[in-house]
């Protein structure tokens, strides 16, 4: 699903824009670097407004959801490493 903004909804400007840039975030003193995101970004308040994908992407390059990532791959890990079933001969 592709948002589309025309006013900012923070302030009602007309300006606000789709930018695509490296983003910087900042969890518990640890800056973290999101490469080449996507969202809307009010020149006037500098509201900004994520995407569902923009979101994701965030979430992937934060170290707040690390513990989280590494337990969901290993819960696929695991599901894959599940022993095949034996074919029945016929």
């Amino acid at each position: 699903m592709n948002l589309i903004i025309k006013r900012c909804p923070t302030c009602g400007s007309d300006q606000i824009k789709k930018v695509c840039r490296d983003w910087t975030g900042n969890y518990k003193g640890q800056s973290y670097v999101v490469p080449d995101l996507t969202f809307y970004e009010c020149p006037v308040c500098e509201e900004r407004v994520f995407e569902r994908e923009a979101l994701s992407k965030i979430q992937a390059h934060s170290p707040a959801f690390a513990k989280r990532q590494r337990r969901v791959k290993k819960i696929k890990a695991a599901q894959t490493a599940v022993a095949p079933r034996a074919i029945p001969h016929a």
